[in-house]
């Protein structure tokens, strides 16, 4: 008797949790794609490895997607051709303001904040054979590697490097495709923005003697007062090439999502990556910075309304309504 009472009582909380579950996930998609960046670079490795999660933890069909990287990404976003991808607040600000180069004119406000991922470091690379060890050295009409067009290297390490006295001629691609050419002979430095490690650089320190070169104290300054970046140092045991932190600049990345996405949705994708650090630093150790607490570096986007529950009930943050869209 006891045992069909406690059968029945289990089946009955059962059928509620199903409902419950069913109710929830009304309007999710079948799959989704995260915008992510080109092979080799920190993008991809990351942006893969939590659609993975998210993948495997909510029981759905996702991946990451190779693109041309933060100014894409918020075009694929705000269409809704992607439901997530991964963005830095330079690249979102133009592309909220329409003067993203992939549709000038179009401001791109479907695309919603989702959660701080990490800083992206300003970082220059050369082969030790080159001689180059500063950004002064870097000889007049030096070919320059800046990664896919359009992203967030491309679009501001040029700047950055004019604003420096380099003249140099311009190259893109990937950033594996672009590790080749250095390694090659034909490139004479490359000038990543991604977060560290790069799994270019990396790779590129197994087979062969690189330089990984710093900004001085006033080349840092001219650059943050130039750009929207903040100072940064790139740890010394991110690198087996560094002994010492290397000064670098940064900028902040953020997960983005469609703003049309169910509430309920974005709020248990947010919950997977947010609620364990620890496998987020398995897939990548840029996700060190991948905390809640990190929620207050977005003063750019709107934030989803999911995602903005989410870190105001497990952050205690404190979101202005006119922050959230739809809000």
């Amino acid at each position: 008797m006891k045992f069909s009472t406690l059968t029945g009582t289990f089946v009955a909380a059962s059928v509620a949790a199903t409902m419950s579950m069913a109710q929830d996930r009304e309007g999710w998609p079948e799959s989704f794609t995260v915008g992510t960046a080109s092979q080799g670079g920190t993008y991809f490795a990351y942006g893969a490895g939590w659609a993975n999660l998210v993948a495997e933890e909510l029981g759905l069909s996702g991946g990451g997607e190779v693109t041309g990287g933060p100014m894409q990404n918020m075009a694929l976003v705000h269409t809704g051709d992607a439901q997530f991808g991964m963005t830095t607040m330079g690249p979102a600000a133009e592309s909220l303001a329409g003067t993203n180069p992939i549709a000038p004119g179009l401001q791109m406000t479907n695309a919603c904040a989702m959660f701080p991922m990490y800083q992206t470091p300003f970082s220059v690379t050369a082969l030790s054979s080159s001689g180059i060890t500063s950004i002064s050295e870097i000889p007049d009409g030096a070919r320059i590697g800046f990664g896919p067009a359009g992203s967030t290297s491309d679009t501001y390490f040029p700047r950055m490097m004019e604003g420096l006295g380099v003249n140099f001629e311009r190259r893109n691609g990937g950033w594996s495709d672009l590790g080749g050419q250095l390694q090659d002979g034909l490139l004479d430095v490359i000038a990543f923005a991604a977060g560290v490690p790069v799994p270019a650089v990396s790779q590129l320190e197994v087979q062969t003697d690189v330089n990984i070169i710093e900004f001085t104290e006033e080349e840092q300054a001219k650059i943050q007062a130039a750009f929207p970046v903040s100072n940064f140092e790139i740890s010394a045991d991110a690198y087996e090439t560094l002994t010492a932190p290397a000064r670098s600049v940064s900028m902040w990345n953020f997960a983005i999502a469609n703003c049309d996405l169910p509430e309920s949705f974005v709020h248990a994708v947010v919950d997977v990556v947010m609620s364990d650090n620890e496998r987020m630093v398995n897939i990548h150790r840029a996700a060190t910075s991948t905390l809640p607490e990190n929620w207050d570096k977005n003063g750019v986007m709107m934030w989803h309304p999911g995602a903005a529950r989410w870190f105001t009930e497990n952050a205690g943050a404190t979101i202005a309504t006119d922050m959230i869209h739809g809000g």
